[in-house]
């Protein structure tokens, strides 16, 4: 099993290119299902789990081919053979579930199996399912599988989410597309991953109004047709070199940031005594005078993104003075604590908050991976800390961060893979 060794104490200075946002990517690729003509997606980041996604849909039916050279360009279409999505490939990714809506509104029945993914909470399937259920699907749960038939297709409803659920508005998004009559969906998920997938959409042919707010109204159409788009940047890369950059005192150049992705990060960073300026071609983000303990509480966008949340901990344990790092979005998502504790940070987890009082440097020492983001996280520790860390359990980084070594590397990090 590969590790990642580095050896801290490097400035990082230069310029990052951010790739194509993983989040984005998987619910785009999912709209192969939604026609059976060529659906073209270029930046798509070279990752485990868009190679899982390509595979759950290659057995769908759909052709997942590269048609550029860097393999970042992926054409997909065919017709839908199979709507059975199996445990085997779907227990390694949460984002597979994404296929029942689009299955059911195409073929009107899906047997999907309940999904898996990083164990950070439980992150449950419901609020997808009775939204279904609203537009007239009939479901079942057996073995481990959700079997779903729409035997009079799927109908337009108006579906009040409990909470917003970046999932499953993306999941109902894909299904109204091919409803007969209105959707809307309200209290809906505002990340600019939804508005991604619905511009895409759009470029299909469906006719969607409300996109960016939380009330999504989707009038659905007999068919969707092929179309070309792009995959927007990771907003979430962005966020975790912004840190880099802040955590080693350099200056990285991120090429493709965008400031208005990033919503809450770019206000509790500049209060943290980080500056991002926009720039011609991305941001340029550099550390002041200084890092200061700032307050941070996880909420759905524009919010503090729980996906930064376990990077924002790693820079906030070398700030001066304390702060209070509240997760609110996954109940398990504090499995990075005890990992930077051993590093010589002073964090303190209180229920859904974690305390932590800054120190002067943080320690090398073999850590090991838990889940995506807090993979991440020990790499930026890495990157701060005196002596060698090794990380372990490298394949949660892969799932979600592209070249992560060769990047920093680039930039002056000691930084290497060390091929298990």
């Amino acid at each position: 099993m590969d590790r990642i060794r580095i050896r801290g104490g490097n400035q990082l200075n230069g310029e990052i290119t951010i790739s194509g946002a993983k989040n984005a990517a998987l619910p785009l690729m999912v709209c192969g299902l939604l026609t059976d003509e060529r659906l073209v997606l270029s930046r798509v980041p070279r990752l485990a789990d868009t190679e899982t996604m390509g595979q759950l849909l290659a057995q769908h039916g759909i052709a997942v081919d590269s048609v550029s050279d860097d393999g970042r360009t992926l054409s997909l279409g065919g017709p839908i053979t199979n709507t059975e999505a199996p445990y085997d490939i779907v227990r390694k990714m949460r984002a597979s579930v994404l296929v029942l809506g689009p299955l059911l509104a195409r073929t009107r029945e899906a047997r999907v199996s309940l999904p898996g993914g990083c164990a950070i909470g439980t992150r449950p399937v419901d609020i997808h399912l009775k939204g279904l259920e609203q537009m007239g699907a009939l479901i079942e749960l057996d073995g481990g599988y959700i079997n779903a038939k729409a035997p009079n297709g799927l109908k337009g409803a108006t579906i009040v989410f409990p909470m917003p659920s970046v999932g499953a508005t993306e999941n109902l998004l894909m299904a109204a597309a091919l409803a007969s009559g209105r959707t809307v969906l309200a209290n809906a998920a505002r990340e600019p991953e939804i508005t991604d997938l619905c511009d895409c959409l759009v470029a299909m042919g469906a006719q969607i109004t409300g996109i960016g707010t939380d009330k999504i109204t989707i009038d659905g159409v007999a068919t969707l047709h092929g179309a070309s788009h792009e995959v927007i940047p990771d907003r979430i890369e962005t966020g975790t070199y912004a840190c880099a950059a802040a955590i080693t005192g350099g200056e990285l150049h991120l090429v493709g940031g965008r400031m208005d992705h990033l919503g809450a990060v770019v206000r509790t960073l500049a209060e943290a005594g980080v500056e991002i300026t926009e720039t011609a071609t991305g941001l340029l983000v550099r550390r002041l005078n200084g890092l200061h303990g700032v307050d941070a509480i996880t909420e759905p966008y524009p919010g503090f993104p729980t996906d930064m949340q376990a990077q924002y901990m790693v820079l906030m344990s070398v700030a001066s003075g304390a702060s209070m790092v509240t997760e609110t979005i996954f109940e398990n998502r504090f499995m990075h604590v005890p990992e930077l504790n051993r590093m010589g940070a002073r964090i303190n987890v209180h229920g859904k908050s974690a305390i932590v009082r800054g120190v002067k440097q943080l320690s090398g020492a073999q850590v090991m991976a838990t889940d995506l983001r807090a993979s991440v996280s020990l790499v930026l520790a890495g990157l701060a800390a005196k002596g060698e860390t090794i990380v372990n359990r490298v394949y949660h980084l892969d799932r979600g961060f592209e070249s992560v070594e060769r990047k920093l590397a680039a930039c002056g990090a000691d930084i290497e893979r060390i091929p298990g």
